[in-house]
């Protein structure tokens, strides 16, 4: 490899002065000449740029950055071939190296994809993406496992975390929000695995979800009243199902006059249109030391911070028993989601995670339930990708048993809605100030019950 020679110059200098001709290596049989060359720059580059200078430069004007990488790039090939790419392969190759050196490399395409909800890279050359529901091959892909392996240090390496034989299972937020997993071997048997699911800066209205398909119209209205009402409701639904984002679209409805504590395993809530937000976070252990402080502990300690809302981005163990008891305690109109097969699993599973917490009769932990909770909302993905509403339940306790009466249903077959029942506390809330009851009044007398 040509000797490299750095400036010993401030930030002030040009990418020039970091860098000295080189010349072509030798070709290499059987491979793409081209293609072998763009890698060959990049990595050369890459080698020889500061990340600090980089980093500079796109934080001032990134087109100027662009500008002195492609420079750069150039006068490292000293018999011109730089020159031999076309334009679009030349632009292309100033990107790869702007998002090797300080971004994600190939993951950036994939990242800066709006319309892209999640990423999967399964080993350095098998990289997949979800997008409206459905999953598709990418043609993103790594150089080596080397490469993969250095963009997940970049990832958990300034979240304080590490990724490593005694560590191959690592999950955490990315500074944008998204939330990452990563399992490296042995655990992973073909290679790193990584997994990236992306969040919306901006969260969906129930009216936005309404347009998608998600639910409709008079189902909207009964959730919105649920919310301005102080129901408590738990969504639960499957991995990927829609329930963060049912859960942001309900927070909107939240009156603006009051305090939320949000509590979550990694913060996916975004509760951005609301002015008096708590949001709060569960910690593992770190590298450094750092004590773990669990949902449970946060959940604890919120009832401490005067709220009007608890809100559990989801619960999954312990933690349950605790956010049953804050909904009994004042803190009406709370909101959680847990993974659930039925609202009829639901119970099921909260009394499973409430025994986590302290061994209580099963009887006990299941009048708790229905005491707490006014609504189950079940969303789930279809084999189509959409997301929808599936079912609503009301549950209350009955004579210390949990019972759970159907609302509405998805009919798959006809491809509607068809509504049971209509909740017995609906008639109370008209009495509410932020309702209107005039309108509640409208929207039972429309409803065809089955």
């Amino acid at each position: 490899m040509p000797c490299v020679v750095f400036s010993r110059e401030g930030v002030g200098v040009s990418l020039l002065d970091y860098v000295q001709p080189v010349s072509t290596i030798e070709n290499e049989t059987g491979r793409n000449e081209k293609e072998r060359l763009k890698t060959e720059l990049r990595d050369a580059l890459y080698r020889r740029l500061p990340s600090e200078r980089i980093a500079g430069l796109l934080g001032v004007d990134r087109e100027a950055a662009e500008r002195e990488v492609a420079a750069a790039l150039e006068q490292l090939s000293l018999d011109g071939s730089y020159r031999q790419l076309t334009f679009v392969e030349r632009r292309t190759l100033v990107r790869e190296v702007l998002n090797l050196i300080v971004g994600l490399g190939p993951l950036e395409e994939l990242l800066n994809d709006a319309s892209i909800t999640e990423i999967m890279v399964n080993g350095p050359r098998n990289v997949f993406f979800e997008r409206a529901g459905k999953i598709s091959p990418s043609t993103v892909v790594f150089d080596d496992e080397q490469q993969l392996r250095m963009i997940i240090d970049r990832v958990v390496g300034p979240l304080g975390r590490r990724v490593d034989e005694q560590s191959p299972l690592v999950s955490a937020r990315l500074e944008q929000g998204h939330r990452v997993n990563v399992v490296i071997p042995p655990l992973a048997l073909d290679g790193p695995i990584l997994t990236i699911r992306k969040f919306r800066k901006e969260v969906f209205t129930l009216d936005e979800l309404v347009s998608m398909g998600s639910l409709d119209t008079a189902l909207a209205d009964l959730l919105r009243w649920s919310v301005k009402g102080r129901k408590n409701i738990a969504v639960s639904g499957g991995t990927g199902g829609g329930k963060t984002t049912l859960l942001n679209a309900l927070s909107v409805e939240i009156p603006e006059d009051e305090r939320i504590i949000t509590i979550e395993d990694a913060a996916e809530l975004r509760f951005s249109k609301h002015p008096h937000v708590v949001r709060l976070e569960s910690r593992t252990k770190s590298i450094e030391g750092t004590s773990e402080v669990s949902i449970r502990d946060l959940v604890f300690n919120a009832l401490r911070m005067r709220p009007d809302r608890i809100v559990v981005g989801e619960c999954r163990g312990a933690e349950a028993l605790d956010m049953l008891q804050a909904m009994n305690t004042g803190h009406d109109g709370s909101l959680t989601t847990l993974h659930a097969n039925s609202p009829e699993d639901v119970i099921a599973r909260l009394v499973m995670m409430c025994r986590y917490g302290m061994d209580l009769p099963v009887a006990v932990i299941e009048e708790q339930i229905g005491s707490a909770l006014d609504i189950i909302v079940q969303i789930d993905r279809g084999v189509d990708g959409a997301r929808r509403i599936t079912r609503v339940c009301d549950c209350r306790s009955v004579a210390g048993e949990v019972r759970l009466t159907a609302l509405v249903g998805w009919d798959a077959h006809r491809g509607c809605y068809e509504w049971e029942a209509v909740p017995e506390w609906l008639d109370a809330l008209k009495l509410s100030p932020l309702i209107d009851a005039e309108e509640v009044t409208r929207w039972i007398s429309c409803l065809r019950l089955h």
